[in-house]
C-alpha cells in the first residue's frame, strides 16, 4: 500500500506521465501512425484515471492543503490553481466523450472534439506539475510534510505493522513528523 505522504509526488508524476502521452500521442497521429496514437491515448486516459482517484483519495484524508507562498508568487499560484481546477473539471467528460467518438470510429466528430480536449488536457496536467511543484517543493516541504503527517496521524490505520527498521530507529519519519503534530497540537 502507498503512505498517503507519498499520494501528492504520485499525482505529480501521474500528471507528467499523461502529458508525455498526450504529446506522443499527438505526434503520432500527425504522422499518421494511428496505433501508436491509439495506444498513448488510451494510456493517458488510464493514467488520468489512476490520478483522479489517488488525488480523490489523498484529499478526502488531508482535505485542503493551503499555500503558504508570499509576495508575488501567491497570484502567480492562485491563477494556475484557478485555471487549472476549472479547466479539470471538464476534462473527465470530455476524454470520455472524445474517447467514445473514437471507439465508435466517429473519426470526423472524435476530430471536431478532440481540437478543445487536447489542449485543455494537456494544459491540466502540466499545471498540476506545476502545482505540486509550487505546493509541496518549492514553497512549503515541511509544512506540506507536516500537514500530511498530521493528517496520516488521525486517519485510520490501514497498515499498522512495524517494520525491524522503523523499531529500531523509533519510527518513520513520517511517524514522528506525527508525533511532532500531535504535541504541537496539545494544549
Amino acid at each position: 500500500m502507498i503512505p498517503l505522504a507519498a499520494l501528492p509526488a504520485l499525482n505529480a508524476c501521474l500528471n507528467a506521465t499523461s502529458a508525455v502521452l498526450l504529446t506522443t500521442g499527438f505526434l503520432a497521429i500527425r504522422r499518421r501512425r494511428v496505433r501508436l496514437h491509439r495506444a498513448c491515448m488510451v494510456a493517458a486516459f488510464v493514467t488520468s484515471t489512476v490520478f483522479l482517484v489517488s488525488y480523490l483519495t489523498y484529499h478526502l484524508q488531508v482535505g485542503t492543503t493551503r499555500f503558504p507562498g508570499q509576495g508575488w508568487a501567491r497570484p502567480l499560484y492562485f491563477t494556475i490553481l484557478g485555471t487549472h481546477t476549472a479547466l479539470a473539471a471538464l476534462i473527465p467528460p470530455l476524454a470520455l466523450v472524445t474517447l467514445s467518438h473514437a471507439l465508435r470510429a466517429r473519426f470526423a466528430r472524435h476530430v471536431r472534439i478532440a481540437r478543445w480536449t487536447l489542449p485543455a488536457w494537456l494544459y491540466v496536467s502540466v499545471t498540476g506539475v506545476v502545482i505540486y511543484l509550487m505546493l509541496y517543493r518549492v514553497y512549503a516541504p515541511d509544512e506540506a510534510r507536516r500537514a500530511v503527517a498530521a493528517a496520516a496521524a488521525h486517519a485510520p490505520a490501514a497498515n499498522t505493522t512495524v517494520t525491524a527498521s522503523e523499531s529500531a530507529s523509533g519510527g518513520s519519519p513520517i511517524a514522528d513528523g506525527s508525533r511532532q503534530a500531535r504535541s504541537a497540537a496539545s494544549p
